[in-house]
């Protein structure tokens, strides 16, 4: 028996330096059952509740739930729908809980899109009138109920804080006593939702709900799930795209202490442990011959090639404006094609879901961003009815849009309806990575003129993966994709003579999906290169420039002002320091980002400091706006600075964090992020940060070396050796 006094006296620092060279933290695992207990995922009940609607449910007590349509993967969602619904509610915001919703559509569908899908930065922007219509109309129910009560008119009872009062009477009456006499209320239509003036809750800095069990441990991820008799699955996907399993000797992996069993599927083998170390282990212990296919010999270098070349042929036109063939044939012309890479989302908690199979019926936990597909596609993988499959979503460490695809749970229940025992199935990271969806290539191409110092023709064509056509294909349409296009067709500035095509190109067989960002990806970075390029073509300072084609847009113009003075932008700097400047409407959001940084002579990059002021319109938590554009740049950048998944004979070849870097905590620069109070209705700001970032320090890198990089992620050799891209 170990007590504490038989434990050496030693610092954390020597037991992490000391215990990896000898195993021992590598090997050491708890029995599955000590661990945690069997995560039970509230259902929703409404028996002797206040339930007026989907989102809304006050029992007896005062207790107030609130049904969370969208998930929380870190962007702070909960608490801005929360409080979005406790301002109109006149809730006690000390007694609202957040719960997850079940699976339904049609009660917590998008509103942008009609399916419950958490995604392209719209959780407020899409909920912010449903929301507040289903608090206002909360409100005025539990205030009828009192008015009824009291024998009064309804318009002299306030709410507040939980609470409806009467003020000429002195009378009070809390939500909890109002909860079943309220229920019998017919909703009122049309009720008015506060005027801004009137808010509480909404513009407070508020605390995230979810941050105290984050910090004590007690947050459940999908990762964290443990079920009574649950073994660990740990699963080796074919390395080349497409390719199917062949042959797989097990004799060595079946006598590895802890597996039980190995099962094989169509294109990848997992290996059931009595823990993670078991499953792992005997994952390596197998041989495998896999049947590669006709993917094998895919390559990076092929797959450019292939995207330039549709490129150069004539897309679907997206929109176009005044006479652009007429206006390019005057002035001075100008030509550049922006590239961008494969990215992979390695999100820090990895992919993963556990399941539970029975002869009639298939639980799942995970933490997803769209469960309704996960729960109509685990049916299918498991031959049960879709009302057969509960879906228990959890905490997402980290979604990025990877979460948007049910890929992770299909395997994971194909692989449990061979076991009777719950099994959760975990990605290592090198899994992860090689087998993710990425996001796309692309190749954005401009033709623009200039006269008099403006840009008087804009032909831009996007080429690359229309995404949408696979996973939405309502929207795709007519061969354009309204994702590949975003921020192309809206580009901020007054262009008489605008054009957008886009050209769809799939590469081979790898797949393509949604990347934190998604369109405006890669539109911003090549719309705010191009018009760095072209204001040093016209002599001209960027900012200034730029502030000449903004006058139509009002917004935007103003956090340019904005994050010129704030980021000192025109001061003098050292030698080889550069500032670069980023305006973007991305998500119906309007923000100006200024990167400083510094090259070094062998192509080192040091990013000095980053300011981005936001108008996001009414700013829900002024908070969590900030930190996801910090967020959002930290993420963007390190793809500026390292990012990039190549492949090679089919495979992709990184593998984990040594080869597809994350930028650290000492390349960080200060960054300062200025909210700017507006009335209007609000954007998405979880992506745009995103944005920003990359396009900000490409003209930051060219305003210090003279380097015209089209590129990314940033070729250092170019920047050594002072040459031009």
């Amino acid at each position: 028996m170990i007590t504490d006094k038989t434990l050496p006296n030693v610092s954390r620092r020597a037991l992490l330096t000391g215990g990896l060279a000898t195993g021992f933290l590598l090997a050491f695992h708890l029995p599955l059952r000590a661990a945690v207990n069997e995560p039970v995922q509230p259902r929703d009940a409404t028996d002797g509740k206040f339930a007026p609607n989907a989102l809304i449910r006050i029992d007896e007590t005062g207790h107030t739930v609130l049904m969370m349509p969208q998930v929380e993967m870190g962007q702070g969602t909960y608490t801005s729908i929360s409080a979005v619904l406790a301002e109109e509610l006149d809730a006690d915001w000390s007694k609202v809980e957040v719960q997850h919703a079940p699976p339904n559509d049609k009660l917590y569908g998008n509103p942008l899109f009609g399916i419950q899908v958490t995604g392209n930065s719209n959780s407020i922007r899409s909920w912010w009138t449903p929301l507040r219509k289903a608090g206002a109309t909360a409100r005025a129910m539990l205030v009828q109920a009192a008015a009824s009560e009291w024998g009064v008119e309804p318009a002299s009872c306030t709410a507040s804080k939980g609470e409806v009062a009467h003020a000429a009477s002195g009378r009070k009456l809390g939500y909890g006593e109002l909860a079943l006499a309220a229920q019998g209320q017919t909703p009122p239509k049309d009720v008015a939702v506060k005027d801004p003036r009137d808010f509480v809750l909404i513009g407070q800095p508020l605390k995230r709900l979810d941050t105290p069990d984050k910090v004590n441990g007690k947050a459940v991820y999908g990762i964290d799930a443990i079920l009574p008799d649950m073994k660990i699955a740990a699963i080796a996907n074919c390395p080349v795209f497409g390719g199917k399993v062949g042959k797989v000797d097990d004799s060595a992996a079946l006598k590895v202490a802890g597996v039980r069993k190995v099962v094989v599927l169509d294109d990848a083998v997992a290996v059931i442990g009595d823990h993670m170390w078991a499953a792992k282990k005997g994952l390596e212990a197998l041989k495998i011959e896999w049947n590669e296919g006709p993917n094998a010999g895919i390559n990076t270098r092929d797959i450019w090639q292939n995207l330039r070349d549709a490129s150069a042929k004539d897309g679907a036109v997206a929109k176009s404006t005044g006479d652009i063939a007429k206006a390019l044939a005057t002035g001075d012309k100008f030509e550049a094609a922006y590239e961008l890479p494969f990215l992979a989302h390695a999100s820090m908690e990895p992919i993963n879901a556990t399941v539970r199979i029975t002869k009639d019926s298939c639980e799942i936990w995970t933490g997803t961003q769209i469960m309704t597909r996960v729960q109509s596609e685990a049916a299918k993988a498991a031959g049960l009815p879709v009302d057969k499959v509960i879906v228990n979503n959890h905490l997402l460490g980290g979604g990025f849009g990877r979460k948007l695809e049910p890929d992770m749970v299909i395997a994971a229940v194909k692989i449990a309806k061979q076991v009777d025992y719950p099994v959760k199935v975990i990605w290592t990271r090198e899994e992860d990575i090689q087998h993710d969806v990425y996001r796309p290539v692309y190749r954005d191409q401009i033709t623009a003129s200039l006269v008099d110092g403006k840009v008087a023709a804009w032909k831009y064509k996007v080429a690359g993966s229309a995404i949408m056509a696979r996973w939405f294909p309502a929207a795709f349409q007519k061969g354009i994709d309204i994702d590949a296009i975003d921020a192309a067709v809206d580009a901020p500035y007054d262009f008489a003579n605008f054009h957008v095509e886009y050209v769809q190109v799939e590469p081979p067989a790898v797949p393509t999906g949604f990347w934190r960002g998604v369109g405006p990806n890669n539109n911003v970075f090549a719309v705010e290169c191009a018009m760095d390029e072209l204001a040093r073509k016209a002599g001209k300072d960027p900012i200034e420039f730029r502030k000449s084609m903004l006058t139509k847009n009002p917004r935007m113009l103003a956090v340019l002002n904005l994050v010129v003075e704030k980021s000192g932008w025109g001061q003098p700097l050292p030698p080889r320091v550069g500032r670069g400047v980023c305006v973007q409407p991305s998500f119906a959001s309007f923000i100006a980002t200024v990167v400083e940084a510094e090259i070094d002579d062998i192509g080192e990059i040091t990013l000095r400091r980053v300011t981005s002021v936001v108008d996001t319109g009414i700013a829900v938590n002024p908070d969590t706006v900030k930190a996801q554009i910090e967020g959002g740049l930290i993420f963007g950048l390190t793809a500026a600075l390292y990012g990039e998944i190549t492949i090679e004979k089919g495979r992709v070849q990184q593998s984990n964090f040594h080869d597809y870097r994350m930028m650290r905590i000492n390349e960080t620069p200060k960054i300062e992020v200025i909210v700017v109070k507006s009335g209007e209705a609000p954007g998405g700001i979880g992506e745009a940060g995103v944005n920003a970032g990359p396009p900000a320090l490409r003209n930051a890198i060219l305003a210090a070396t003279g380097v015209t990089l089209r590129r990314l992620p940033i070729d250092r050799k170019l920047l050594a050796a002072g040459r031009k891209a």
